[in-house]
């Protein structure tokens, strides 16, 4: 492949990219808007507080695309263990805008990660220097990883958020999953902020669905009302378009030599060992309604069906992402296991392609499993 045809490979991944996460080009008032800092401005806004008279006041995230990549590119370093790291932005009426993000240097586990003091004081030296540099953006929230179990609250978040909120205020959670990113093909995040201490939320209809592992059910269940859920909005311009090209090179990189069904085959083995306990659950609970007869009311059997439901859209869900990753292993292959020259494509096992068996001219790969 010439350099000019991997100039253009990379561009076009980037732009397939910004379209799967539906990042929008800003330009004009609105691109001055967001990277405009008024320091008077965000101190009244401190001043005047109006999400203490209103805990829904924060209703969307504005992410800018750069500050997406980093956070994504840094999850996925984490492999299965929770990283942590901070956005910087600004308050614009309802809004949080998130300019740009970086790392913490945490210790994290499999199941929390936890702030330690080298932390705080290696993001308050950052920010003095970012600050002396002439970038005066604050603090506006953090951000964590959820290794493959999706983009929620635990109750150490929620603990988390609440005491930010206290003393941080005005300040955003946001989760990011790695994992189902890299499955998925586009960045699995979600945005959350929580109620005030003692505040009774409105009941709402059903949210978006999302898959939650069974053995974390519980944990969700818990702690689900005590926060809600904020709409998040990519944007770009042409201010960070150079980083973001320096950036995308790097993440492309490594996008290009992994392999999502290998990257992902743990994820996978424990999303079918989730659904198959979730199965028993269901089959267990129908059993005893069977055992109850005419006791059993319709609203159980609504319950069950509800259950069941639910496991077979997390089915579809796997193995509509394994399609996809087959498919992205077959587009690699078309593109860069093709000897030079016009000859037929040849398969990774060296014999003939299943067009040139079937009397054909090629264009059919076989395809080695790993």
């Amino acid at each position: 492949m010439s350099q000019a045809d991997t100039a253009a490979t990379i561009s076009n991944a980037q732009a397939r990219w910004e379209l799967e996460n539906e990042v929008q080009t800003a330009s004009g008032s609105d691109l001055d808007a967001l990277y405009r800092y008024d320091a008077e401005e965000q101190k009244a806004i401190q001043a005047g507080k109006p999400w203490t008279r209103d805990p829904h006041y924060f209703k969307h995230v504005r992410i800018s695309a750069l500050a997406l990549l980093k956070m994504a590119m840094h999850a996925k370093s984490g492999g299965n263990i929770e990283v942590m790291g901070v956005m910087q932005g600004k308050i614009q009426g309802g809004e949080f805008i998130v300019i740009d993000s970086f790392a913490l240097p945490v210790e994290g586990t499999e199941t929390r990660v936890n702030a330690q003091a080298e932390a705080f004081e290696y993001m308050v030296d950052f920010l003095e220097t970012n600050q002396a540099s002439g970038r005066m953006e604050n603090v506006v929230g953090w951000y964590h990883s959820h290794p493959g179990y999706g983009c929620w609250l635990s109750g150490i978040d929620v603990g988390t958020q609440m005491t930010n909120q206290k003393y941080q205020e005005p300040f955003l959670a946001l989760v990011v999953d790695p994992h189902r990113t890299i499955a998925a093909g586009k960045v699995e995040i979600g945005a959350f902020r929580t109620f005030p201490e003692g505040y009774k939320a409105p009941e709402e209809g059903p949210g978006e669905y999302q898959t939650i592992p069974l053995d974390k059910i519980e944990d969700f269940g818990v702690h689900c009302k005590q926060y809600y859920s904020l709409d998040i909005t990519f944007f770009k311009s042409s201010l960070d378009s150079h980083l973001l090209d320096l950036l995308w090179n790097k993440y492309w990189v490594a996008s290009l030599s992994s392999n999502p069904l290998l990257n992902t085959r743990d994820l996978v083995a424990g999303q079918l060992a989730d659904i198959g306990k979730k199965l028993e659950a269901v089959e267990h609970q129908v059993s005893s309604s069977g055992r109850m007869g005419r006791f059993a009311g319709g609203q159980a059997v609504k319950k069950e069906d509800g259950k069941l439901e639910q496991v077979v859209r997390d089915t579809a869900r796997v193995a509509a992402e394994q399609i996809k990753g087959l498919s992205t292993q077959v587009i690699k292959e078309l593109l860069f296991n093709r000897p030079c020259g016009c000859g037929p494509l040849r398969s990774t096992h060296g014999g003939a392609t299943a067009a040139e068996e079937a009397g054909g001219g090629g264009g059919v790969v076989a395809m080695e499993s790993g």
